[in-house]
C-alpha cells in the first residue's frame, strides 16, 4: 500500500490540546537535545478534558494526519486526554489505513511501566482531568504491568485555566489544589505516591508539595516519557532513522499566534516563533 505521506526524514510531532504538552516536550529535549521537533497545539479547541471520546478522537485524528503531512514519522500525544481517548483507536485503525511505518504514542504508558517502582504499598493517587479520569486508563495501563495496584483518581477542572491565565502561584490557587488533594488522600488514606495524569500540573508543583502529605511522591510525566521515548528510538532503528536531527524546534497552533506566544511563555521561560494552522 502506498504512504499517503511523504517517505523523506522529519522532526518528531508532539500534539497536544493547548500548552501543557510543552511540559512533555521541555523533558524530552532535556533528554534528546539533538532531534528536530514539531509541536502542535489546538488551542481554539481546548480543553478536551470535559469533551466526549468521539470529539476528542476526530480532534486527535486531525492532528496526528497534520503532523504526518507536516513530515513527522512519530508523534508523541503529549495530552493525556487524547492518550485516554484516542491513542488506542489512532494506533489500530487509522495507521493501518495511512501509513504502516508511522507511529503515535502516549504518554499514559510510559508512566504506569515505571509506576511500581515509584510506590511502596501498591496505592496510587492520579489527579487528572475529568476525561482522563473517568476514561479509566490509567488503571487499566498500570494493571498490565502491576497488577496488584491500586489506582484512585480525582479530576481537578479548575487547575488547566489557573496554569493557563498565569494564576499558579497566586493565593487563590492554594484553595482549588488543596480542596483536590484532600478529596484524593480521603478517597484512599494509603496513597504514597500521586501521578500528574495532565501535563499542565507540574506548574503547579510548588503548591502541590505545600498540601501533600509527608512521605507522599508526587509523580509528574515528563522524565518517564523522555526515558521511554529514548529506550524507543534504541530499539526501533527504522523509525530513529527518519527523525531529522538539528536541534530546532518549531511551533504550530490554531489559535492566535501572537496569544501562544504568551502563554508559552509560562511554560518555557522564552520567547518562541509560532505559525497558525488550521485543522480539519
Amino acid at each position: 500500500m502506498m504512504s499517503m505521506f511523504s517517505s523523506a526524514p522529519g522532526p518528531i510531532g508532539v500534539f497536544d490540546s493547548g500548552y501543557g504538552g510543552l511540559t512533555i516536550l521541555h523533558g524530552i529535549r532535556q533528554q534528546l537535545p539533538e532531534y528536530d521537533y514539531l509541536y502542535l497545539g489546538d488551542n481554539a479547541r481546548a480543553p478536551y478534558g470535559p469533551r466526549s471520546f468521539d470529539v476528542v478522537y476526530q480532534f486527535t485524528r486531525q492532528a496526528v494526519m497534520k503532523l504526518f503531512s507536516l513530515g513527522c514519522h512519530l508523534v508523541i500525544l503529549g495530552c493525556n486526554t487524547a492518550s485516554a481517548k484516542a491513542l488506542r483507536s489512532i494506533q489500530q485503525r487509522d495507521i493501518a489505513e495511512w501509513d504502516k511505518n508511522r507511529r503515535v504514542l502516549g504518554v499514559i504508558r510510559p508512566t504506569a511501566e515505571v509506576i511500581g517502582h515509584l510506590t511502596k504499598n501498591n496505592h496510587v493517587g492520579l489527579l487528572a482531568t475529568e476525561g482522563t479520569v473517568k476514561s479509566g486508563s490509567y488503571q487499566l495501563e498500570i494493571n498490565k504491568f502491576w497488577p496488584d495496584i491500586k489506582v484512585s483518581g480525582v479530576a481537578c477542572p479548575f487547575w488547566v485555566p489557573l496554569v493557563e491565565y498565569n494564576e499558579a502561584d497566586s493565593p487563590g490557587a492554594d484553595y482549588f489544589v488543596k480542596k483536590r488533594i484532600d478529596e484524593l488522600m480521603r478517597k484512599d488514606p494509603d496513597i504514597d505516591a500521586v501521578i500528574l495524569g495532565c501535563t499542565h500540573y507540574p506548574l503547579l508543583m510548588p503548591k502541590i508539595l505545600k498540601y501533600i502529605q509527608p512521605g507522599v511522591r508526587i509523580v509528574p510525566q515528563g522524565e518517564y516519557v523522555a526515558d521511554s521515548l529514548k529506550t524507543y528510538l534504541e530499539r526501533h532503528p527504522q523509525i530513529e532513522r527518519v527523525c531529522t536531527k538539528g536541534g530546532k524546534v518549531s511551533y504550530l497552533t490554531t489559535e492566535n499566534p501572537d496569544r501562544f506566544q504568551e502563554s508559552a511563555q509560562i511554560f518555557l521561560h522564552e520567547r518562541v516563533n509560532v505559525r497558525h494552522v488550521h485543522l480539519e
